[in-house]
């Protein structure tokens, strides 16, 4: 009996996501946990694996943003009739036409297929956006993605031109708007900053890179302050050598930044004010220490987490880093590895970084940016010396933390980092 495959609910709050290409044609046979398409979310971009095996009889959908819970292709055995099955799935998603590709062929937009403009194709610079015709207290037709950006930024979603399916307003709609001047007609195009016949790379932003820049837009929002301590690091060096002589063959090799956040771990532990999340005007403060970690992929900065990081020793905490930056860099992190990080470390110290200020990953109230171990002179005992030392600023949001609260936190780090036994 033929299955609908419907668009999974991958995390808390997703409430839709993008297909972006099929892993497999219509016809192919599949089996149950094949890679079965590409989603991108407002946070990652994973593989979906089927979850019926089968062949592939219908692909519904071949991309573009499809709310959870939707119908995306039908699964059955060959030759089967879906007829029933597609006419209900083409009326539960909004009318929207079953686009498929050919059998071996790559997935085509559906807009193409239907006719209309894809999404991001903008119109000649004299022709007029005139706003959308609706009936007065018509319900606007959006996505759920849509309808929170919309929320987020103070946006009339009935101002809004949808060029989804029968005019839905999807989440591309409102970013558009949002950077669009508060005018009916399209601005001629500008000059060009840059002298005639010079050739420019001009690089359109990933789904991952447009969250990025929301996200961070919001964290500009918020009140924040930072405070700097400069910390002794040479018992912290000592013990990642002696880990690094204790390692059995197969061990992953702790670097300075998997003591660091086990040492994080139980600064947190002790200051639960600033393990915590601001949302909706309220404080939530977590049980475990989930430390995120700032990792460079392909597509832009992602922080996936390390959870209950104060339960688990360095060599723990270095297998799970590993995994998580071997996956964040070949594209392969799921959302559950990206959700309830309870406090960010950045660390720029590989790139000779001494000390910079990191911005808030929110709904997270503080991030710890940390610097390069530079051997500098330093006061010990009312002599000068010259010890690897290494600088940590701490920032914080204000309508969470207090002052005190961000320097008594920061306190405790440089204490266990100037003697890491303190932490066990």
């Amino acid at each position: 009996m033929a299955v609908e495959v419907k668009l999974p609910r991958l995390g808390q709050g997703m409430e839709s996501g993008t297909i972006v290409r099929w892993l497999k044609a219509e016809g192919e046979a599949v089996a149950k946990g094949d890679p079965l398409y590409e989603l991108d979310t407002d946070k990652v971009t994973q593989e979906v694996e089927a979850e019926a095996a089968g062949v592939l009889l219908r692909i519904v959908v071949a991309d573009g943003e499809v709310d959870v819970g939707e119908t995306v292709a039908v699964i059955g055995a060959q030759d089967e009739d879906v007829s029933e099955i597609l006419a209900g799935a083409q009326g539960g998603n909004g009318g929207a036409p079953a686009v498929s590709p050919e059998p071996g062929a790559a997935p085509r937009a559906v807009e193409e297929a239907s006719g209309s403009e894809p999404d991001g194709v903008v119109e000649p610079a004299e022709q007029e956006i005139a706003p959308p015709s609706r009936r007065p207290g018509e319900r606007v037709k959006a996505s759920p993605l849509a309808r929170r950006i919309a929320r987020e930024r103070g946006i009339d979603l009935t101002s809004v031109p949808g060029t989804g399916p029968e005019g839905r307003v999807i989440a591309e709609d409102v970013e558009t708007a949002a950077s669009r001047p508060p005018s009916a007609a399209v601005a001629a195009a500008p000059t060009p900053p840059f002298p005639p016949g010079l050739e420019v790379e001009v690089v359109e932003l990933t789904s991952t890179r447009r969250t990025i820049a929301r996200r961070l837009t919001e964290a500009w929002q918020a009140p924040v302050f930072q405070l700097s301590v400069t910390a002794d690091s040479s018992r912290l060096v000592e013990m990642r050598e002696q880990l690094v002589e204790l390692l059995n063959e197969g061990d992953v090799k702790p670097t300075v930044n998997d003591v660091l956040i086990r040492l994080v771990a139980a600064a947190l532990m002790r200051h639960r004010p600033v393990n915590a999340h601001f949302v909706d005007g309220r404080v939530l403060r977590f049980p475990s220490a989930n430390v995120g970690i700032a990792v460079a992929a392909p597509t832009g900065l992602v922080v996936p987490v390390i959870r209950n990081a104060e339960r688990k020793s360095v060599l723990e905490i270095a297998g799970d880093r590993a995994d998580l930056v071997t996956r964040a860099r070949a594209g392969k992190l799921q959302l559950v590895d990206l959700e309830n990080g309870s406090f960010t470390v950045s660390n720029l110290g590989m790139y000779g970084i001494e000390q910079f200020i990191a911005v808030l990953n929110p709904p997270q109230v503080a991030i710890l940016a940390v610097g390069s171990i530079e051997e500098r002179a330093i006061v010990a005992a009312g002599e000068l010396a010259i010890a690897p030392t290494m600088t940590m600023t701490l920032t914080c949001d204000h309508r969470a933390i207090d002052g005190s609260e961000g320097a008594e936190f920061l306190r405790t780090v440089k204490a266990l980092v100037e003697n890491p036994a303190l932490a066990l």
